[in-house]
C-alpha cells in the first residue's frame, strides 16, 4: 500500500528540511505552499517533494483538501512543517497499512509537544493517517477536522512537534490568528462580550494548560506557557468585543 505525506507550508525554510528528511520512507510527498516568500518551495523541491502553490489563504481545511487531491498514495499522512516523524512511528505506520488491519480506515497518532525547547508533559492524539478513499474532506477554516468514514485505530509511537519556539514568534502568531478566531466567533453570533467572560475564558485556558495538561511539572516554562494561553484567549475576546462594539456604533 502506497503512502503519501502531505505538508502545508508558509515561510518554513528553517524547519521544512528536517520535516522532509523524517519522511524519506514514504512513497511521495506533497507540499501545499500557502504563499511562502522565503526559500521553502526551493528546499522542498530539492528534497523531491511535489510542490503546489495554493496562494495565501487562512482556510486550512481547503489546503489539506488540495493535498488530498494531488497525492497518489492509498494512505495519506498529514504532517505539519514543524513536526517530525520518529523512526518508531514510521515502522508502526508501515505495519498498520500493510493489510494486517485493513478494516481500519484511519489512525490517531500521538503527538509529543515541545514548548520553548522543553518537552510538554501532556501528549495528545490527533487523526493524521487515513485511507484516501475513506476521507470525505477536511472542514473548518482554522481548527480543521478530517471527516473519515469507518473504524479508527490508534498508534503508539509519536510525532515530535517543535512549537512555540520563541516568545516573539508566539506573540506574532497570536496577534495574527486571534483576528481570525474573533471573526469566526463574531460571524457565528457570539453573545456580547462582558467583563466576566474575560475572567472565565482566561482562567479556563490557564487551568487547562497548567493543571489538566500538567504544565506545573515543567517549572518556569509551564508558567510562561499557561499564562500565554490565558493571554491568547484575552486577545481573542478583546478583538471580538471590538468587532461587536463597532457594529453597535
Amino acid at each position: 500500500m502506497k503512502i503519501s505525506a502531505i505538508i502545508i507550508t508558509r515561510n518554513e525554510e528553517a524547519r521544512i528540511e528536517k520535516c522532509l528528511s523524517s519522511l524519506a520512507w514514504v512513497d511521495d510527498i506533497v507540499v501545499v505552499d500557502n504563499g511562502s516568500t522565503d526559500n521553502t518551495r526551493g528546499i522542498a523541491q530539492k528534497q523531491g517533494a511535489t510542490v503546489i502553490s495554493s496562494g495565501k489563504t487562512r482556510d486550512f481545511a481547503k489546503l489539506r483538501n488540495i493535498g488530498k487531491e494531488k497525492a497518489h498514495g492509498e494512505w495519506l499522512l498529514y504532517i505539519d512543517a514543524d513536526e517530525t516523524v520518529t523512526q518508531e512511528l514510521a515502522k508502526e505506520i508501515k505495519k498498520a497499512v500493510s493489510g494486517q488491519r485493513s478494516a481500519v480506515s484511519g489512525y490517531e497518532i500521538r503527538r509529543k509537544n515541545y514548548y520553548l525547547g522543553h518537552e510538554w508533559p501532556g501528549d495528545e492524539h490527533i487523526l493524521r493517517l487515513m485511507r484516501k478513499d475513506a476521507l470525505g474532506q477536511w472542514y473548518g477554516e482554522l481548527h480543521e477536522t478530517a471527516r473519515v468514514q469507518g473504524e479508527k485505530g490508534r498508534l503508539n509511537a509519536p510525532i515530535l512537534h517543535d512549537t512555540h519556539r520563541s516568545l516573539t514568534e508566539m506573540v506574532a502568531k497570536t496577534n495574527e490568528w486571534s483576528t481570525v478566531e474573533a471573526k469566526l466567533r463574531f460571524d457565528a453570533g457570539h453573545p456580547p462580550v462582558v467583563w466576566w467572560r474575560f475572567v472565565r475564558v482566561m482562567l479556563t485556558a490557564f487551568f487547562d494548560s497548567f493543571i489538566r495538561q500538567g504544565g506545573w511539572r515543567v517549572g518556569v516554562v509551564g508558567w510562561i506557557e499557561s499564562i500565554y494561553q490565558a493571554f491568547s484567549m484575552f486577545i481573542t475576546y478583546a478583538k471580538l468585543w471590538e468587532l461587536q462594539h463597532k457594529k453597535r456604533l
